[in-house]
């Protein structure tokens, strides 16, 4: 069984980072670790949010588990509140080289063309050097942008959107994913687009486009620790891709007819089976 670690936050309330994450990882049959960047009340999409910044304990936890021997097979990171955050994981990443752990970043830092709020400016950047080290990361636009200091903008053609994922290897990450993408004149389809540094192939996969009225809150994290699960199972990469966008899809349909459905997150729980089944079909083929 695989040990996968996931470094993020956790919405005590909210359906999103670790709060989905653990389940999800779990569910692929994967043992999932966690490691909190934060403890938030609820996610910040509520009015009111307690946060409590967990960046004094993540070098003892570290500690604690060198002591012990423990060591990850993939080490996948979401949200990190600041750059020293991000200087305490890459200290980690250095000492779990020994062992080959796949790094998996979700650079979660904005969307819509904006930075989140309590990011300084120079956090791009410094995000930036955490991708360079990774085997895959999976931006936004908002976020592929931020990383190369590009201005955002909406109407990118898909060469283009090529280049930006191209650009974003060339600064270190082996595989760029950029996510939220629809492909030329389709709406209604919603998906990624990947290019691999090793070989210059390009994949892409698109799903339904579920719109709603109101902003659908934890996809992006869904979607990553979907694919980071897939991963650990054994799955190839476009397949884990191709999997995650359709689970994520599924978990919005999932939460559009609800009729109890929360505001603040999409209904990943009822999905979960379309997930495992899918797990379990690739594990009994090989």
């Amino acid at each position: 069984m695989k040990r996968v670690l996931t470094i993020q936050d956790i919405s005590c309330v909210g359906k999103c980072s670790l709060g989905v994450a653990m389940p999800i990882i779990s569910a692929a049959g994967a043992e999932a670790a966690a490691l909190p960047t934060a403890v938030l009340s609820a996610h910040t999409a509520f009015t009111h949010v307690y946060k409590r910044d967990l960046s004094k304990d993540m070098e003892k936890i570290f500690s604690a588990w060198q002591a012990e021997g423990i060591t990850f097979d993939c080490v996948y990171t979401g949200y990190l509140a600041g750059g020293e955050q991000i200087e305490t994981v890459s200290a980690f990443l250095d000492r779990q080289s020994k062992t080959s752990s796949m790094v998996f970043v979700d650079p979660v830092m904005g969307d819509f063309g904006r930075l989140y709020a309590g990011f300084h400016h120079t956090f791009p950047e410094q995000m930036a050097q955490l991708c360079a080290r990774s085997d895959v990361i999976v931006p936004n636009l908002t976020e592929a942008c931020a990383l190369l200091d590009e201005p955002y903008r909406e109407d990118y053609t898909e060469e283009q959107l090529i280049e930006l994922l191209r650009r974003l290897c060339g600064a270190g990450a082996k595989c760029a994913v950029l996510t939220g993408v629809s492909p030329a004149g389709r709406a209604d389809k919603l998906g990624i687009l990947k290019y691999d540094s090793r070989n210059g192939a390009v994949f892409s996969y698109f799903g339904e486009h579920v719109r709603t009225k109101q902003p659908l809150h934890g996809t992006g994290d869904i979607f990553a620790s979907a694919c980071v699960g897939a991963l650990a199972a054994g799955m190839p990469l476009d397949d884990a891709l191709a999997l995650s966008v359709e689970f994520t899809a599924r978990c919005a349909a999932c939460w559009a007819k609800a009729a109890d459905r929360r505001w603040y997150g999409v209904d990943f729980e009822t999905a979960l089976p379309y997930y495992i089944e899918h797990i379990q079909a690739y594990k009994d083929k090989i």
